[in-house]
């Protein structure tokens, strides 16, 4: 299976509509190349613009759905278009993550369920998910996660009770926490012997320089492969299949005593 990570830069200087419109011509070059396609955590705003996460909050079926929709089309690929700030009818905003099937029709959308910010910024304008998202592939099952999810590694058990064999991580990382980045990665890889595939921003806005290092890591914590910290595409070719052969090589997640869940019938 071929992933392309776009780790796009985000910079205060270009507009949201302007960055959109780039976004989907990269997401169309990758026509061919990729069989899915990853972008970052809000990468129309920038994960730390909270002053413009109300001013340019969309509706699910916005500007960026319909840019995303089409460009997964034209491209022919899966693709997860990152996260939007999603104003519901009702009024609350969340931090939504998109994902496209081929054909340009919505396969899931996932609304994060843990805000960063302690107790300001996004923890406090933005609105908590609470369902667990994955999408079947043809190749693998996804397990679509943003950002501060990484630090919870029950969501990531959760996902793979689930399903889930490749664990989709788009995030705003700041740099000054990029050890912090790549280290929980490999962990989350590790103790669900899945792949892991992390795409973050490069760029600097709301005066916060961004980590870029997207990484993608294999089910034994090895990484694959690794971005630097300018904007770039990340493509990577790997065995989706290779995740059952690691978990009936060494088969840990059959000895779990805690947290289990019961049967799915």
């Amino acid at each position: 299976m071929r992933a392309s990570l776009i780790q796009i830069r985000v910079d205060d200087d270009e507009s949201p509509n302007s960055r959109r419109l780039r976004a989907a011509s990269m997401v169309r070059e990758q026509a061919g190349s990729a069989d899915l396609v990853v972008l970052p955590e809000l990468w129309t705003t920038g994960a730390f613009a909270y002053e413009a996460f109300a001013t340019e909050a969309e509706p699910l079926e916005g500007p960026t759905y319909e840019a995303m929709a089409k460009a997964a089309r034209d491209a022919g690929v899966w693709l997860h278009a990152g996260t939007i700030p999603e104003r519901d009818p009702d009024g609350p905003l969340y931090n939504t993550a998109l994902v496209f099937s081929p054909d340009g029709e919505l396969a899931a959308a996932y609304r994060k369920i843990h805000r960063f910010g302690f107790d300001k910024g996004e923890a406090v304008l933005m609105s908590a998910g609470e369902e667990l998202v994955t999408v079947r592939l043809p190749e693998t099952v996804l397990g679509v996660t943003t950002c501060y999810d990484l630090r919870f590694p029950e969501l990531y058990r959760g996902l793979v009770d689930r399903g889930a064999e490749t664990l989709l991580v788009s995030a705003g990382w700041p740099e000054r926490r990029r050890a912090h980045w790549t280290l929980l990665a490999q962990a989350r890889a590790v103790e669900n012997q899945a792949y892991v595939l992390a795409c973050g921003t490069a760029g600097t806005h709301a005066r916060v320089p961004q980590a870029g290092h997207s990484v993608v890591v294999d089910p034994w914590g090895q990484i694959v492969a690794e971005a630097g910290a300018e904007e770039e595409i990340l493509t990577v070719e790997f065995d989706a299949a290779g995740v059952a052969a690691s978990r009936e090589r060494f088969p840990a997640l059959k000895d779990r005593r805690l947290g289990l869940e019961p049967p799915r019938r």
